[in-house]
């Protein structure tokens, strides 16, 4: 629904978060972790630790064409192994969310030249484009076909020809890339013999229509391969091409390759086999499988079973000579790391404790130990932890414990160096450079302890608090008060929600408390401004607070919600009940709209944004995971939409959806409106023309959202004490 890329800071920031690169990188650590490579000037730089002297790698001049005037502008790069080569990538173009396909440069270092990669394609159609291990060659996609070629521009050669809209080679369809996160789709053998990749056969996946009223005189349909719920998933195979014959190998996966999906798979390094992951339609068995690329066979290695989804795992990272690969599981209820031999025959639990792993930010085999995010007792907070890799370690924390917030650090390959980034709802953005074996920063003029005694004071915090529902259930929250707040008075009470499984909102983050909606500050209008987070959120409460939401979305989340809302206002004389409003985006607005029709008693106000009316209009692999499938029965599904309950809106309501949306379709407003107008229900509408998901297209838009919000809010739900 939004994920990945759209719940990083706020979901309330959307529109803003929209426009994030995909190609936007993190430290481009040079291999031995001493240095690091930027763009800088127009130029790429290496930067060398920890004296951050800086020298030039590649220059504007030599990122300039022949006969050309300006360099080229590098969105982002990549160094061969051995430093000599860099691939540019540039003139980059949307591909949905983001900017995929472009333009790519080969600049050879030793031979001080420049030469564009796929010539003969189309402007900005190249995707992922890849030097192969020694060097010697390119590989990309472009209009789903693969393609290979020296790095001197000559001997292109197509490695599929099948290639079509719906038959897509080395790349994803709609919903691979908007709900396994799936994008590059191939992978260079380690000998560079071969590419193994994934085909994907959507030609059988029916078109979801948009219309576009506004840019001819006559409308024309936009076509979106879109697997609603209930419908089949596109087929996905894996093949492997020979780069010399460009013959492909399909690997011999069992099961059904409509009813599974291969949401991962890479290269078992220095081998000839392959790994990847399968999961069953229902998303609640997941096998790992080793292949052999020359004969096709798939041999089982790990398997797990839920009650409820199991996630696409990360990337595997390999130990003990690549006799080893790592894991994410929470089958002990809490997401741990796990060692598994390549025979399957040995498990090795790694981080022990009632604790979730969030994120695993280096894997040291050298010194055995393992870096990750993770935050035992306090779920709205992120610190680096480190332990063990075999598992007979204990459980330490790297972050210094006098810095309470939201921590994120990126390690150099050797464990030497780290960029440690840190904020909180009271700590603007900061960053420092650590000697990593010590945990020390270069400098003191640039470390985050300095930084913060230069920040001013955060006036009117917002506050951190639990509440416990009359169904025993504590949830996390925060709260920002009006300026000069006075307890003895009554204040109206905005509720910003998300509540499904794609995000959390009550971080304890930079921007915690705000409403970048809002046309104006709503602290200084007097407004009460409160997040929480309920079960089936995101947070490391371990895999049943996570899990119990599954098959109950629209149910479990809005009950929470409701109930916690509930306790609030019966605790605190100060909430005005009668000016009592909710908002959400997406699952959020979907989340609103359940409020105001279950819990009419409750919320006075709504607005909702391009939310899901009807979760049988959603995606098969969004919906599905969290919602099982629809067979034999749709009843979860019913239960759980919005408009199943429309007939019971009493409040002030405003709908607001763009027609562009490719990804929740207008569609689910017009199935709210029509039950809304059976039911006599009058509330307000706003639709934006051709807008997608975001709402961010076009002049004016950001703008006039914000108005449209604030007027509706101020008119409906009052500011100020009483």
């Amino acid at each position: 629904m939004i994920k990945n890329l759209f719940l990083r800071l706020s979901i309330a920031c959307i529109a803003i978060c929209a426009l994030i690169d995909a190609k936007a990188q993190s430290i481009n650590w040079a291999k031995d972790g001493n240095s690091y490579y930027q763009i800088a000037g127009g130029e790429i730089i290496a930067v060398s630790l920890p004296k951050n002297d800086k020298k030039t790698i590649i220059s504007r001049a030599l990122l300039t064409p022949a006969g050309k005037n300006n360099a080229i502008a590098v969105r982002s790069f990549q160094l061969s192994d051995d430093g000599t080569k860099a691939l540019i990538y540039t003139n980059s173009k949307k591909v949905w969310r983001y900017d995929t396909r472009g333009d790519y440069w080969l600049v050879d270092l030793t031979a001080n030249k420049i030469t564009q990669i796929g010539k003969d394609k189309p402007a900005s159609s190249l995707m992922f484009a890849k030097l192969s291990p020694d060097g010697s060659k390119v590989a990309y996609v472009s209009k789903h076909n693969l393609y290979v070629e020296n790095i001197d521009g000559t001997g292109a050669k197509a490695l599929t020809t099948d290639g079509t809209d719906r038959m897509i080679n080395g790349t994803f369809d709609w919903v691979y890339e908007e709900e396994f996160n799936c994008r590059d789709g191939f992978r260079w053998s380690p000998d560079g013999k071969s590419i193994a990749y994934w085909q994907i056969d959507a030609t059988k996946i029916k078109n979801f229509l948009m219309i576009n009223n506004t840019d001819s005189i006559y409308p024309y349909t936009i076509p979106v391969e879109y697997p609603k719920v209930g419908e089949n998933p596109s087929a996905c195979k894996v093949g492997v091409v020979d780069i010399a014959s460009a013959k492909t190998n399909w690997l011999n996966v069992p099961g059904d390759n409509i009813q599974h999906y291969i949401p991962r798979m890479q290269w078992v390094p220095n081998s000839n086999n392959i790994i990847l992951q399968q999961l069953n339609r229902e998303q609640n068995e997941s096998k790992v499988f080793i292949c052999n690329a020359g004969t096709g066979d798939a041999k089982v290695v790990y398997t797990e079973k839920a009650k409820a989804w199991i996630d696409a795992q990360d990337d595997w990272k390999w130990l003990n000579d690549n006799k080893e690969f790592t894991i994410v599981s929470d089958k002990d209820g809490w997401d741990h790391l796990y060692r598994i031999s390549i025979d399957g025959k040995k498990e090795t639990l790694i981080t022990k404790g009632n604790y979730d792993v969030i994120d695993v930010k280096l894997i040291d085999v050298k010194n055995n130990m393992v870096y990750f995010l993770a935050s035992p007792t306090n779920a709205t907070q992120k610190y680096l932890f480190k332990t063990r890799l075999d598992g007979k370690g204990k459980l330490e924390q790297v972050t210094p414990s006098v810095l309470p917030g939201t921590h994120n650090y990126d390690i150099s390959p050797n464990a030497a160096f780290a960029r440690h980034s840190y904020n909180s709802s009271l700590v603007k953005s900061i960053t420092e450079w650590m000697n990593f074996t010590t945990g020390n920063p270069f400098t003191m003029d640039g470390s985050i302890t300095t930084q913060l005694a230069k920040q001013p004071a955060t006036k009117n915090k917002v506050e951190f608090f639990k509440v416990t529902t009359e169904d025993g259930i504590e949830m996390d929250g925060w709260m920002k008060k009006p300026d000069n707040f006075n307890p003895s008075k009554k204040y109206p009470v905005l509720f910003y929600v998300y509540g499904e499984p794609a995000g959390a909102t009550a971080t304890d983050v930079e921007g915690a408390g705000t409403n970048r909606l809002y046309d104006g500050d709503m602290a200084k209008d007097g407004y009460i401004y409160i997040s929480m987070d309920n079960r089936g959120a995101p947070v490391p409460k371990g895999s049943v607070w996570r899990k119990s939401i599954y098959k109950n979305i629209g149910v479990i989340n809005i009950r929470d919600q409701a109930m916690a809302a509930k306790k609030l206002l019966a605790t605190y004389a100060y909430m005005d009940k009668d000016r009592v409003a909710v908002w959400g985006w997406s699952g959020g607005g979907s989340s609103t709209l359940n409020l105001m029709f279950q819990y009419p008693e409750i919320y006075k106000t709504g607005i909702a944004i391009a939310a899901v009316g009807n979760q049988l209009t959603y995606d098969n692999v969004y919906q599905e995971r969290y919602m099982g499938t629809p067979f034999p029965s749709k009843e979860a599904y019913i239960k759980g939409s919005p408009v199943t309950y429309a007939k019971n809106l009493k409040g002030n309501l405003l709908y607001i959806h763009g027609t562009g949306d490719d990804n929740v379709h207008y569609q689910n407003a017009e199935m709210l409106i029509n039950e809304l107008i059976k039911n006599g229900k009058v509330f307000q509408l706003m639709s934006y023309p051709n807008r997608t998901h975001s709402i961010s297209e076009g002049e004016g838009t950001g703008k006039h959202l914000s108005l449209t919000y604030t007027k509706f809010l101020k008119e409906n739900c009052p500011p100020g004490a009483r």
